[in-house]
């Protein structure tokens, strides 16, 4: 009776997801699958070659790569059998040891007396999911350097899990897009990422803004308004500025040790606008070669765009941009969708001077992109920009019957139907009621029957009903078959 009675509590738990993870319909996935057909086919377009990374990493090649707050927010897998003996021996050598300084608090057994997460972390765990699609990249590239021809074009469409707080548009678990070139200092990668962007918003009818910078010139407007050193601070709060506006940026920069008057004059430099923007830049920043270098590169990259003959590429420039993460070197984009009521980020990327580098190989530069599949697709709802045609089963005609040799005749056009590149399904169940067949074939959007009975299969010619259009006419099984795929075109 107990063990029944368990079997029930167990049987009847609710189901639930993790936080921030979600289940997707058929209707969605075709959604998803519409957007990232879309950008693949122009990553192909401009010569981009597919590769695949394992779902985990080991967490040193994760660790270290993101800066303080994105180590804290990767998903750490735990180490399989016994994890926590190697722990336990390791804090009894320490313990044993009286030249160690004991300034734990306890904990297993009583026995651990300082053993903090970060401590014993590497006893608990040695893999972690990635955290983005960029670090595994770089380190695909250093193991596979002797078999890639550089500069490598490589795109990459997989999922990527963060430790985050769930929102709308910010999920633990979703899709990044990547685009990147590695081994080529060139700008016009630049130039041709933008562009991989554009085209693939205007393919998708999504409104778009190309925000970019360069990590170059936020340097020297580090050097200039109070000193090199003080480029992580400065990147970091101007960063914020669409999310807590001007004052907000304001008061943390003063909690950095910046004076009034340097604040002032770095906000001179950001919200620099207009035609003269580059001419005023190079004025306020002359004595920093390195941000008179960025603004020559961002020159290049917006008048090359600008002289181009196709349609224009909806591009500017954003001196407050600065992109979190902390291994971009040059150029930094960021996309936003101009419509809706989503404002959040769809894309993003920039360039990074020496990523494989800390695998082992140096002075290897590369620029890249990401899409946010997750957030486009939120903006594109939040629009209704989905085509009417993307339906939750892509099933073109059901064919329906009376009984069992009916059954045996829909089969069989099934076959031809498919054979001829017709989705096709046949009502798997005996229903003498042909409403109840055609209920399912109109529940799912199934935008053709053929109805199959004992005249139709004396005759050889089934009733072909458009359930769109509510007509319906004898055909037989070829003259379907060819008015079928004249609906397919």
């Amino acid at each position: 009776m107990n063990m029944l009675f368990s079997l029930t509590i167990i049987m009847s738990h609710k189901p639930t997801l993790p936080k921030g993870t979600r289940d997707f319909n058929a209707l969605q996935v075709q959604r998803r699958k519409y957007i990232l057909q879309t950008i693949e086919l122009v990553f192909k377009k401009y010569g981009f070659m597919p590769i695949e990374t394992p779902a985990m990493e080991n967490l040193s090649t994760l660790e270290g790569k993101y800066g303080e707050e994105g180590d804290q927010l990767l998903f750490r897998i735990l180490n399989s059998g016994d994890y926590l003996k190697e722990l336990k021996d390791y804090t009894d050598r320490m313990l044993a040891d009286e030249s160690m300084d004991r300034t734990f608090l306890p904990s297993i057994s009583g026995k651990l007396k300082d053993l903090d997460a970060k401590a014993s972390i590497k006893f608990l765990a040695e893999k972690g999911l990635r955290y983005d699609l960029t670090v595994p990249f770089a380190r695909y590239v250093v193991m596979n350097r002797n078999e890639i021809t550089f500069p490598f074009r490589r795109y990459q469409m997989q999922p990527v899990w963060r430790a985050d707080r769930p929102q709308k548009g910010r999920y633990r678990e979703f899709w990044q897009c990547d685009a990147d070139v590695i081994g080529s200092n060139s700008l016009l990668n630049e130039i041709d990422l933008i562009l991989i962007y554009a085209e693939v918003f205007t393919a998708l009818a999504v409104p778009y803004e190309i925000k970019l910078n360069n990590r170059k010139v936020l340097t020297g407007i580090a050097e200039v308004v109070k000193g090199k050193d003080q480029m992580n601070a400065i990147a970091l709060s101007i960063d914020k500025l669409d999310k807590v506006g001007d004052e907000g940026v304001r008061n943390e920069l003063s909690k950095y040790g910046f004076t009034q008057n340097e604040i002032q004059l770095l906000f001179e430099i950001i919200q620099s606008k207009g035609e003269q923007q580059f001419d005023e830049l190079k004025i306020k920043l002359k004595d920093s070669a390195e941000g008179l270098k960025g603004i020559e590169e961002l020159e290049h990259i917006i008048h090359t765009i600008a002289a181009l003959p196709n349609k224009p590429v909806n591009l500017s420039t954003c001196f407050s941009l600065a992109r979190g993460l902390t291994y971009y070197t040059g150029a930094i984009f960021e996309v936003v969708a101009t419509a809706g009521s989503i404002k959040s980020s769809i894309g993003g990327g920039g360039r990074y001077d020496n990523l494989t580098g800390i695998f082992g190989l140096p002075d290897v530069s590369g620029v890249g992109i990401s899409f946010g599949l997750d957030r486009i697709y939120d903006v594109m709802e939040d629009l209704s920009l989905f085509p009417d045609s993307l339906q939750a089963s892509t099933t073109r005609i059901l064919c329906c019957y009376f009984d069992k040799s009916g059954q045996a005749y829909a089969i069989n056009a099934a076959a031809q139907m498919r054979q001829a590149g017709i989705a096709t399904e046949v009502y798997p169940d005996v229903v003498k009621k042909i409403g109840k067949q055609l209920d399912y074939a109109n529940a799912l959007n199934i935008p053709f029957a053929v109805i199959i009975g004992e005249n139709e299969i004396k005759s050889g010619k089934p009733v072909l009903k458009n359930l769109t259009a509510g007509t319906q006419q004898e055909l037989s099984l070829a003259d379907i078959i060819t008015h079928i795929q004249s609906h397919l075109v």
